[in-house]
């Protein structure tokens, strides 16, 4: 399976292809084009070889120079899929995180299935408020956002309610690296580590901890959330993934299958999230 970013890449590449056929099929050059569309010969060249991606303006003004303006709704919409599906976190907080939280929660609210698997820090619907604080701090510093870190948290706590209305399915797995990881002062960690106790209490909530002495059929990954078995959210350093692809999505639910197979419940989850409260002091 080729990569996320390969992946985008291709997508814009079909988009510059179609614009391409669109030039070719009126029977002008690129440099006729650029001279319909007011722009240089070399921006022109740049956007049929998926150099630049194009804004909406730019593929509204090329279909018009063919010929073809009722082609520019579509090819609008398959670019922005496309601008989509990699897209780098520099680019997704440049107006602070307060926004980029808000942008999640009708997803968030239509979804009735979620799959949940976190590597590195509580998953955000099961997060306090401190805690979620001392991470958005982090994040804001380390990416140098604007600071409405206030902002975000009190949206991301209004974007958990999900976990409390009918109707939802939660399956979590958290690795138990994730108990043990300080985001923020130990009193910080033994609110949230006694918030997870009490939330997978809860009828909607399946929430497994995967040991440090699992014997492992899957090695640890990097944190994804599934939405109704339809599309898949990835987080790397770098990037935001979006992935729709059935069969992408497939992988995603398969890895959570295998995870989950050594993951602890119940009681034995109970006792891993109790260690981790009793070592913090």
């Amino acid at each position: 399976m080729s990569s996320p970013s390969s992946k985008a890449q291709e997508a814009r590449e079909a988009v510059a292809g179609r614009l391409r056929e669109l030039r070719l099929d009126a029977g002008i050059t690129g440099r006729e084009l650029a001279a319909r569309c007011g722009w240089s010969e070399s921006k022109s060249s740049r956007i049929e070889h998926a150099k630049t991606p194009p804004s909406d303006a730019d593929i509204r003004a090329w279909c018009t120079a063919c010929g073809a303006p009722e082609q520019a709704a579509d090819l609008i919409a398959a670019n922005r899929q496309a601008d989509s599906m990699y897209v780098h976190w520099k680019r997704l907080q440049r107006t602070g995180l307060k926004r980029l939280q808000e942008s999640g929660v009708p997803l968030y609210e239509q979804t009735q299935q979620f799959h949940v698997y976190c590597s590195n820090v509580v998953p955000g619907f099961f997060q306090t408020p401190d805690y979620a604080t001392a991470l958005l701090t982090s994040i804001a510093r380390f990416r140098e956002t604007p600071d409405d870190v206030s902002g975000a948290v009190t949206v991301r706590m209004k974007r958990s309610q999900v976990i409390h209305e009918g109707g939802r399915r939660f399956a979590v797995l958290i690795e138990e690296s994730v108990l043990r990881y300080r985001i923020g002062s130990p009193e910080v960690m033994a609110t949230q580590l006694g918030h997870l106790l009490s939330v997978m209490g809860l009828p909607s909530i399946s929430l497994g901890v995967i040991p440090f002495t699992a014997l492992r059929t899957a090695w640890p990954l990097e944190t994804f959330t599934v939405f109704d078995r339809q599309r898949v959210h990835v987080e790397t350093l770098s990037a935001a993934i979006k992935e729709t692809e059935p069969s992408d999505v497939a992988l995603y639910l398969k890895a959570f299958e295998s995870l989950k197979e050594v993951a602890a419940y119940g009681a034995d989850a109970r006792a891993l999230i109790t260690a981790a409260f009793d070592a913090l002091y």
